[in-house]
């Protein structure tokens, strides 16, 4: 049975701290050893006994003497000497009376060389001398260091943060992502490539140079970048697109060259930049001109990406929410040769995706993935993993030993609506109010041609908003009719005429801001962007989704007359009031399913689909189960894939400001 490795356990603050402690001893104590003994040698002389030294001087055996301080007298002797079974011929000896005067006479009378020197400093005096030199070659030292280390270092500005993925590194597989097959098969070519080049190179197949990964936040595209690296098995620098640009000068363009030749020394590998689009958008945008420090830096990616000298071996992965930023120079094949597209994923997608992240969590058997997968169309990858963690928190908060469906069914109205506001206080007459208007909404989405599927209505407060009643299309939409645009509009306004018809011209609350908001975009789409007014006809008008920084709105023409802008606001006008006079017709038509609903609503709070049916077919609810205290009653409940140009889901009554 195979052990699993153990972490190694990071060094202490202590044993850092020890380490360095150390080092400086080191440094200062070593250089004061080696000058003391250096400068306190005694040439080889042999220390001898002062009766002994007597002896040779009355037997006229010393040549030259040599006084230290008037303490130790240095000399050699005419003849050497026998010491301890060894031959002596320079000596030393201490003296026992200091500065003796008869010890100089006696001296004299041998006719003896003598000679006087200070002694050699000691070790504190020496210490205390060459302090200030410790110092300095101390801090010299540290500053060394300093310039040779990594990052945040002095003098390492240009060095490249690329973080390298090692075999110690948490792998993410192929498996662990769902949702985007096609993506992931272009993904595998190219580790293929990297794993067996002869492959392709045989039939004159050259290596890719880039791949672009495009998609809505939340997708997967950092998720996928981490599947390459588990699975391609050779080197990974990651690094964010916001880590090159410094405030100093240069800075973005030597970690560039940096990156690069740190990939090309371990080529072939991969190199991923995330989020480029903060060094890669369009040179020369903007007031401040085309000489900043981000353009140089997007000069310099150019260059090592495609440029005189070659870069084998060496693949560049980026990801990006924001392609319509991107320079096109780094666009062009040759650069970028892939441009990998990381959409929202459809209904099988979702499912898997929430497989995936159900596979660790201990899932009740009344959980339906196919019908969870179902209610959420629109949602990325992000949104479904933060679904199935709510729900998990929601059951452990219950006790529940189990996530069961009702934890996710709350959950998912958590994530698309808010929490529950149930400390919020409504009057009768609040109550009344928001069950007309969400009524409302209910029956124009019941009996207008076009509408998708009313899918819940509820008045329990959740976020900003005292109800929602929202509709949910049966398939994944990839586009939106006339019908169904129009259809929208009139369900938009449902709530706020419910509001007149029931109590009058004067109690109309501003509680409708959102749904005239959201009509209000929709009608100047229909009549500008998708040519759908048969007065101005199939021509764009504007572009008003064109972002100011990039500039080409700043000294450009203007494009539309006065009289053609007067025309579009009053086919704006048109087409909004024609819903609203549409919705005032459904709503009179049908008076009694409008009282029905809202007298369900403030007897239940909550209509789910199956209530709502039985209710247009005359029947009766049937009598209401008094709800868990932990366990309030929940209802599937999601926003479409189209909810980009328009959303299905239309709130109540908003929270006024304070």
């Amino acid at each position: 049975m195979s052990q699993t490795p153990q972490t190694p356990t990071p060094p202490t603050k202590f044993g850092r701290l020890s380490k360095t402690i150390a080092f400086w001893l080191m440094v200062i104590l070593v250089p004061v050893f080696i000058i003391q003994y250096a400068g306190g040698s005694k040439d080889g002389a042999s220390e001898v006994k002062y009766t002994e030294y007597g002896l040779q001087l009355q037997a006229d055996n010393i040549q030259q003497v040599t006084v230290i301080g008037g303490k130790v007298i240095q000399g050699t002797f005419k003849s050497p000497v026998m010491i301890n079974s060894r031959s002596v011929h320079k000596f030393s000896v201490k003296l026992p009376v200091s500065n003796s005067d008869k010890e100089l006479d006696r001296l004299n009378e041998k006719g003896v060389i003598v000679d006087a020197q200070d002694p050699s400093p000691s070790i504190g005096a020496l210490l205390v001398n060459l302090l200030p030199w410790i110092v300095i070659f101390g801090f010299w030292i540290f500053f060394l260091r300093q310039m040779q280390g990594g990052g945040n270092k002095a003098f390492s500005f240009g060095k490249s943060k690329a973080k390298l993925l090692t075999g110690d590194t948490p792998k993410v597989p192929f498996a662990d992502v769902a949702g985007c097959d096609e993506a992931k098969e272009e993904l595998q070519e190219i580790i293929e490539f990297l794993k067996d080049p002869q492959k392709f190179t045989k039939l004159g197949g050259r290596l890719p140079k880039g791949a672009l990964l495009v998609g809505p936040p939340g997708t997967g595209k950092t998720l996928m970048a981490r599947a390459v690296a588990g699975e391609a098995g050779r080197p990974f620098f990651s690094m964010s697109g916001s880590d090159f640009v410094e405030m100093f000068v240069g800075v973005g363009a030597s970690r560039v060259r940096d990156l690069f030749e740190q990939g090309k020394a371990s080529a072939p590998c991969i190199i991923f930049i995330d989020e480029i689009d903060a060094v890669g958008r369009h040179r020369g945008a903007g007031i401040g001109g085309g000489h900043d420090e981000r353009e140089q830096t997007l000069n310099q990616l150019l260059v090592e990406m495609d440029g005189f000298e070659s870069n084998e071996g060496v693949i560049l992965v980026a990801a990006t929410n924001r392609p319509d930023v991107l320079d096109p120079a780094l666009l062009r094949p040759g650069r970028f040769d892939r441009q990998i597209v990381v959409d929202a994923p459809d209904l099988r997608g979702r499912e898997g995706i929430l497989r995936v992240h159900m596979r660790n969590k201990p899932m009740a058997d009344d959980v339906d993935i196919t019908s969870l997968a179902r209610s959420t169309p629109g949602m990325a990858g992000a949104d479904l993993a933060n679904l199935v963690n709510e729900g998990a928190l929601l059951a452990a908060r219950r006790n529940h030993d189990k996530v069961y469906m009702v934890d996710l069914e709350e959950a998912k109205d958590r994530v698309q609506l808010g929490a529950e506001r149930k400390s919020l206080v409504m009057k009768d007459e609040e109550r009344r109010l928001t069950a007309y208007h969400e009524a409302g909404h209910a029956v124009c989405a019941i009996k207008v041609k076009g509408c998708d599927p009313l899918h819940k209505v509820t008045i329990v407060p959740r976020g900003r908003t005292l109800g929602v009643a929202y509709t949910l299309p049966e398939d994944d939409r990839v586009s939106i009719t006339r019908e169904q645009l129009e259809a929208r509009l009139v369900m938009a306004y449902g709530g706020r005429v419910a509001e007149e018809m029931v109590f009058g011209r004067s109690r109309v609350t501003t509680g409708a801001a959102s749904d005239i908001q959201m009509a209000t975009g929709i009608a100047r789409r229909y009549v500008s962007q998708w040519g759908l007014s048969d007065k101005i006809g199939p021509i764009l008008v504007g572009d008003n989704e064109q972002e100011l920084f990039l500039g080409a709105q700043l000294m450009s023409r203007r494009e539309v007359s006065e009289r053609t802008a007067q025309i579009v606001d009053e086919e704006v006008s048109r087409v909004i009031n024609e819903s609203y006079q549409k919705a005032k017709v459904v709503l009179t038509e049908h008076r009694d399913l409008l009282d029905v609903v809202a007298l369900a609503l403030l007897d239940r709070e909550t209509l789910n689909r199956d209530d709502i049916k039985l209710l247009v077919e005359g029947g009766e609810l049937p009598p209401r189960l008094p709800p868990e205290p932990s366990s309030p009653l929940l209802v599937p409940a999601s926003a479409p894939a189209a909810a980009k140009a328009a959303p299905a889901l239309l709130g109540g009554p908003e929270v006024a400001p304070a």
